[in-house]
C-alpha cells in the first residue's frame, strides 16, 4: 500500500488536516480503505503513523469527520498537547493505529471487563528511525499492554518497521526485554502518567501492567479486526463514526464515497497556509513523585 498526503488549513491551528491519497491519486480514508495486512501469511500490519517520536502534539485519525484526517485533538476548544513529564520528552516511540481495526465501545473484553475506547487500535513503533506523520510503515508485532483508560480498554501494541536494521533481532516481547532493557518500564511509566499533569488519575492496566506475547498482540489486533468489518458491514451502529471510505463498500451501501464526493469533502477545508508556532509552554517539564 503506497501513500501519499495532502496539507490542508494552517499546521498547529484548528483548521490543520492532513487527507490521505494512494497510488492513483484518489482520496482515501486511513480508518477505513488501507488494508489492515501488509502481508498477511507473516503477520505484517500497515500501521498509520500519527505522531513522530519525541514530539507532543496530540496528532490523531479523526474517526467522526469524512475521510477520517488526521488532526489534532481537541480539549475545551484548544489543541491538546502531551506533558512531558520526567524523565520522557513527548511520545517515546512513533505512535500509531493500525486501519481497518476497531475497539468496539460495546464489547466487554473478557480479560480487561471493560469496553472498548471506540478508535482504531494503538501501535507504539520502537525502531531507531524517526518518522513522519502520515507515513504508512509495515511493522512485526511484538506485544501488548492493555491499558485501561478512564474505564475504557486502549490496548498499545508494542511493534517495530520491518525495514528497522534491528526487526531481524526482536521477533517478541521478550526480545525487546533482552535487547532494550528499561524500555517497556519505560511504557508503562508514561501510559500511567501522562495525563496526570492535566488533572487527571494515572491511568491502571490489565495484567498487573505486564506486557502480553506476540501471538496474543496478534489475536487481539485480529479480534478488532473482526469489530471493525462489523461496522463497515452496518451489523454494528456506528454512532458518532464516519465510516465513508472510497475503496471498501459497494456501491449500494451509505458508507460508499465517490471520487467526487471525497474532492467535495476535502475542497471545503482551507488549503495549506502558513504554520503557527508551538506554543513555548509545551516544552515545561513536570516532575511529581512516583507512587
Amino acid at each position: 500500500m503506497s501513500s501519499t498526503v495532502e496539507e490542508r488549513g494552517n499546521p498547529n491551528t484548528l483548521s490543520y488536516r492532513l487527507f490521505f491519497k494512494n497510488s492513483d491519486g484518489k482520496y482515501v480514508s486511513p480508518f477505513h480503505d488501507i488494508p489492515m495486512y501488509a502481508d498477511e501469511s507473516q503477520n505484517i500490519f500497515h500501521v498509520v503513523v500519527e505522531v513522530p517520536r519525541w514530539t507532543n502534539s496530540k496528532m490523531e485519525i479523526a474517526t467522526k469527520d469524512p475521510l477520517n484526517p488526521i488532526k489534532q485533538d481537541v480539549k475545551k476548544g484548544n489543541l491538546r498537547y502531551v506533558a512531558n513529564v520526567f524523565p520522557h520528552k513527548g511520545y517515546i516511540w512513533n505512535y500509531g493505529a493500525i486501519p481497518q481495526t476497531w475497539e468496539d465501545p460495546g464489547h466487554k473484553d473478557g480479560d480487561t471487563g471493560c469496553c472498548g475506547d471506540n478508535d482504531p487500535i494503538d501501535v507504539c513503533e520502537i525502531g531507531t528511525k524517526v518518522c513522519s506523520r502520515g507515513e504508512v510503515i509495515k511493522v512485526k508485532v511484538l506485544g501488548v499492554l492493555a491499558m485501561i483508560d478512564e474505564g475504557e480498554t486502549d490496548w498499545k501494541v508494542m511493534a517495530i518497521n520491518v525495514e528497522d536494521p534491528e526487526a531481524k533481532d526482536l521477533n517478541n516481547i521478550s526480545d525487546i526485554q533482552r535487547l532494550k532493557p528499561g524500555y517497556l518500564e519505560a511504557t508503562v511509566d508514561w501510559f500511567r502518567r501522562y495525563k496526570v499533569p492535566d488533572g487527571k488519575p494515572e491511568n491502571q492496566f490489565a495484567f498487573n501492567g505486564a506486557f502480553k506475547d506476540k501471538d496474543f498482540a496478534i489475536e487481539t489486533i485480529k479480534s478488532t479486526h473482526g469489530f471493525w468489518k462489523a461496522l463497515i458491514s452496518e451489523k454494528t451502529n456506528a454512532g458518532g463514526l464516519n465510516c465513508k471510505n472510497t475503496c471498501v463498500s459497494a456501491g449500494d451501501s451509505p458508507f460508499c464515497c465517490s471520487t467526487d464526493e471525497a474532492k467535495a469533502v476535502v475542497g471545503r477545508t482551507s488549503p495549506c497556509g502558513t504554520e503557527d508556532h508551538i506554543p513555548c509552554s509545551v516544552d515545561k517539564w513536570f516532575y511529581y513523585e512516583k507512587k
